[in-house]
């Protein structure tokens, strides 16, 4: 059984659009290596570096640009053409996520659009479809335990 299409209201994606960008780049590419970094093949890793990607929240008028670099996902300010554009509604997203919906299906009913280049937008689409669930352990969003490797990174360098 799909999920019943759900955007979020327009005052809401209004309100959502006055926020800078960088942050929330930086945030969803935390979450991006938590979940997704230590699981990528390495042919995958060759293929991702330096390209800039996009991902765009058409109803909560979101953007956030991210690049593979030093081994993990980082965000950057991406002021031109991503190489790769995703879009899609907040709820699409979280059903992609949560892996209630599958890619094909959204792609083709056009609630999903991926744009720029196809060899990079197939790559990114299979590399997701082919890790097993579950890819991290939620007690890794606590914030205590983000603050902890935060903390160790920093003393590390």
């Amino acid at each position: 059984m799909h999920a019943t299409p759900y955007t979020l209201p327009k005052p809401v994606g209004n309100l959502l659009a006055l926020l800078p960008a960088y942050p929330g780049s930086f945030f969803f590419v935390t979450g991006l290596n938590l979940a997704l970094a230590k699981n990528l093949a390495s042919d995958v890793r060759e293929m991702l570096q330096g390209k800039k990607l996009r991902l765009r929240v058409t109803d909560a008028q979101l953007v956030f640009d991210f690049e593979w670099r030093n081994e993990r996902f980082t965000a950057c300010q991406n002021k031109g053409e991503a190489d790769l554009t995703i879009s899609a509604s907040a709820h699409d997203f979280v059903l992609l996520a949560r892996r209630q919906e599958d890619p094909d299906t959204l792609f083709f009913s056009r609630r999903l659009a991926m744009e720029g280049d196809t060899e990079l937008g197939l790559l990114v689409k299979n590399t997701i479809d082919a890790i097993e669930l579950p890819v991290f352990n939620l007690e890794q969003l606590k914030p205590a335990n983000v603050l902890a490797r935060m903390k160790a990174r920093l003393a590390s360098h």
